[in-house]
């Protein structure tokens, strides 16, 4: 079973960029947080 294509404005139209509020971070995703904003980290998804 292949996997679906989806455009990078697909996923960010779809919200799929945000990931937990800051303070419930697991350390070892450090590498795939692009950034915070209004204490949600934004996920990377180039990297994921």
């Amino acid at each position: 079973m292949a996997l679906p294509d989806y455009s990078m404005r697909q996923l960010l139209e779809a919200g799929v960029h945000f990931g937990h509020q800051a303070h419930r971070w697991n350390p070892k995703m450090r590498e795939y947080i692009f950034g915070t904003r209004n204490d949600i980290h934004i996920i990377d998804l180039a990297q994921t």
